[in-house]
């Protein structure tokens, strides 16, 4: 059985389908078929990802249509077209059993292609507020797998199933020693602050003047961002006021997954974007946390994701637009000091995620794709 996934060029759209990958060749092994899985699109999210699983690249350009004056939107409109020739040619020799799509702009010329050629596609939607590409591929969808109930209504209900987020297999093991594993020292209790792959400039600058009230009592993991590294460390340094504090600052440009489920292992409180998938492996761990999504004006997806995560009582929404560094400081020392409201709030998480939505999609998947045969 040949399976081809496309979608997005973000951890959010990515990672997910390395999820689903996974519970496919589980899947496939238990069945006694032979899964064969490519990924199609301009280049991948992460080619390490790829080649730990045995994914194929096949290469399909796309265009991208902003959602702001740019003219980029008008020759990025030659991308798509050029994109949808391209998706046709390959599928057309390749002919998988079904596409798998996350949604993004890359998908779009596959899924157009895919219909075009009667390929069965399937589609997840993480977010509580479908994205463009989804809702456009909808139409020609055979199953439709959401992760939040609010984005139900937004599509035909005889396509939609709720199912939750597909979540990598390396998040659902528990690392004995999470500390370890980080290199950073027992004891205090720690806060995981998290901007996204990226890192987030506004964060990390909130994150820098709340260290002075956060440092005495509680260790600081803070995840910048590449871009933002450097002068994150060196503008610490020259801010904290007593400097023997640093110890207790731990600063990375980035994580890995098996590093970013540690953290999430060993914290007591995570603050975070509210990317869909972040929020699912925060839930999956039961943490609490305080989430701040981008602002509605540059993204309306996140701020749905957070609090239509909040109404379960997991967690704390602060609009970035109102967040100060003593703000900050205080919503996580409120969460840090009521040991009852952790409590609940674990609870909350708990029952806000799934653990097998990777496995749902990977059975549709293989029940589709198998009437295609």
């Amino acid at each position: 059985m040949r399976v081809v996934l496309v979608g997005g060029g973000t951890g959010g759209h990515f990672y997910p389908l390395m999820a689903i990958t996974e519970a496919l060749y589980e899947r496939g092994q238990s069945l006694g078929i032979d899964v064969e899985v490519l990924y199609m699109g301009p280049d991948p999210y992460d080619v390490t990802e790829l080649e730990r699983l045995h994914i194929e690249h096949v290469y399909c350009p796309a265009g991208k249509q902003r959602l702001y004056r740019s003219w980029r939107n008008f020759t990025d409109k030659f991308k798509i077209i050029g994109g949808i020739f391209v998706a046709f040619y390959k599928l057309f020799w390749l002919y998988p059993d079904v596409v798998m799509s996350k949604g993004g702009y890359t998908s779009i010329p596959v899924i157009i292609a895919a219909w075009l050629l009667r390929i069965p596609i399937v589609i997840h939607e993480s977010d509580a507020v479908p994205g463009r590409a989804n809702a456009f591929a909808a139409r020609f969808s055979r199953y439709i797998g959401i992760a939040h109930d609010d984005a139900g209504p937004l599509f035909a209900p005889e396509k939609v199933a709720l199912i939750g987020m597909p979540i990598r297999k390396v998040f659902f093991a528990v690392d004995p020693a999470p500390r370890q594993t980080l290199g950073i020292p027992e004891g205090r209790p720690l806060v995981f602050i998290v901007g996204g792959s990226s890192g987030a400039e506004r964060i990390n600058d909130l994150v820098i003047n709340a260290l002075d009230e956060l440092l005495p009592n509680y260790i600081v993991l803070h995840q910048t961002g590449k871009a933002n590294f450097e002068k994150v460390t060196e503008t610490a340094a020259a801010l904290v006021t007593d400097q023997s504090l640093l110890e207790n600052y731990y600063v990375r440009p980035s994580l890995t997954s098996t590093e970013v489920a540690a953290a999430l292992d060993a914290a007591s409180v995570v603050v975070s974007r509210a990317g869909s998938g972040s929020i699912f492996e925060i839930a999956l761990k039961q943490k609490p946390s305080i989430l701040i999504p981008i602002p509605e004006d540059i993204s309306r997806d996140q701020r749905k994701n957070a609090y239509s995560y909040a109404r379960t009582g997991a967690a704390m929404v602060i609009e970035e637009h109102n967040l100060t560094d003593h703000m900050l400081a205080a919503a996580i020392l409120e969460i840090l000091e009521d040991s009852e409201r952790q409590q609940t709030m674990k609870t909350a998480a708990a029952s806000f995620t799934t653990a097998d939505a990777a496995y749902t999609l990977a059975d549709t998947l293989i029940g589709i794709g198998r009437e295609h045969e």
